[in-house]
């Protein structure tokens, strides 16, 4: 097993071919996805074909950077992933003029049998706190639509604030082939909100 953290209570490891499974069970879930894509499962080929190899190539680029699966130690059955990418990668931003080039977004997906455990917040801080620490990661930002109070309430524990609300709408987009994508329109009319944690120069945290 690769891996990358541990908390008292979990392990992120790297992603692997025979992670296939469970992540088409994490995506069957419509409350799972209901924030993501209006509640539509991820199919195996998605993910087998796009999902995967997109999260594993980030471990060639930098070891910083990936998608990372979600161990429980008590149970040792994988709970979700979490990630942290370039701000950039996000093609929807870099439409909008959105994105930061010298931020990292923080990202996760939970099964839903382990929401309320404290789990993706306990994994965002011990990875706001590596990042800070042990490389030249100096912004994280994560983004949320307005509604998913829950996810917003991980983003402040993990100590991020709110930087701004925006509603993107389709006559926003000038390459109208991202209309095509779920996730995209997903996100159409509807208010998303962008959270942020800075490091400054002399190692204290700022907002």
């Amino acid at each position: 097993m690769n891996i990358f953290l541990e908390t008292s209570r979990l392990i992120l490891r790297q992603l692997c071919q025979d992670d296939e499974d469970n992540l088409v069970t994490l995506d069957s879930d419509s409350e799972v996805m209901r924030f993501i894509n209006g509640g539509i499962p991820s199919s195996r080929e998605a993910i087998a074909e796009n999902f995967l190899p997109y999260a594993m190539g980030y471990y060639d680029k930098d070891e910083n950077l990936g998608f990372w699966a979600i161990i429980e130690k008590s149970s040792n059955e994988f709970i979700g992933w979490i990630f942290l990418r370039p701000e950039s990668d996000f093609k929807l931003l870099q439409q909008l003029n959105l994105a930061e080039s010298d931020a990292v977004e923080l990202g996760y997906r939970l099964r839903k049998q382990s929401w309320g455990k404290g789990y993706a917040t306990e994994l965002a801080k011990a990875l706001v706190n590596r990042s800070f620490t042990e490389s030249n990661i100096n912004k994280i930002v994560a983004w949320a639509l307005s509604e998913n109070k829950a996810s917003i309430r991980v983003m402040e524990k993990t100590g991020l604030e709110l930087k701004q609300k925006y509603v993107v709408t389709a006559n926003m987009l000038t390459d109208k082939s991202l209309l095509e994508n779920i996730l995209v329109r997903n996100l159409l009319d509807r208010q998303i909100v962008k959270y942020q944690l800075i490091l400054n120069p002399i190692g204290k945290v700022y907002l």
